[in-house]
């Protein structure tokens, strides 16, 4: 996760639990265990969250008698994050090769009105490098 969350590998699992935490907001152990594929048993899932813990990317409070995991970066910054990611991994770091790709018909169906707000922040940021 390049520039705004520091880079510490994270392998599959572990993706997959925090990328749960962070579209939900927070989680018990069951809950990210249900929301897995293929999941592993639960006791490999508390495993990996005390690992996301350790790593800085989790942290856990209680509610009643179970722990509920938080994400420790807020949603709008992890998103970021994941753009950056995916503009350097698979675009060159580009962001008109990324524009292209959403852009592409055959890949996403944009409405008009998302078009329009495209275009509206297109403008926007050609006003603001003036």
């Amino acid at each position: 996760m390049p520039l705004i969350l520091k880079q510490v590998r994270l392998s599959r699992r572990e993706r997959q639990i925090l990328d749960i935490l962070i579209q939900r907001g927070k989680a018990s152990a069951s809950e990210v265990r249900q929301a897995m594929p293929d999941a592993p048993s639960y006791s490999a899932v508390r495993t990996l969250l005390r690992v996301l813990e350790d790593k800085g990317h989790a942290k856990h409070r209680s509610e009643g008698l179970r722990y509920v995991y938080l994400p420790t970066v807020p949603r709008e910054k992890a998103k970021r994050s994941a753009v950056q990611h995916l503009l350097d991994t698979y675009f060159n770091g580009s962001p008109e090769q990324i524009v292209a790709a959403l852009l592409d018909v055959s890949s996403t169906k944009l409405t008009r009105p998302e078009l329009d707000r495209m275009t509206e922040m297109i403008e926007k940021a050609k006003q603001e490098g003036k």
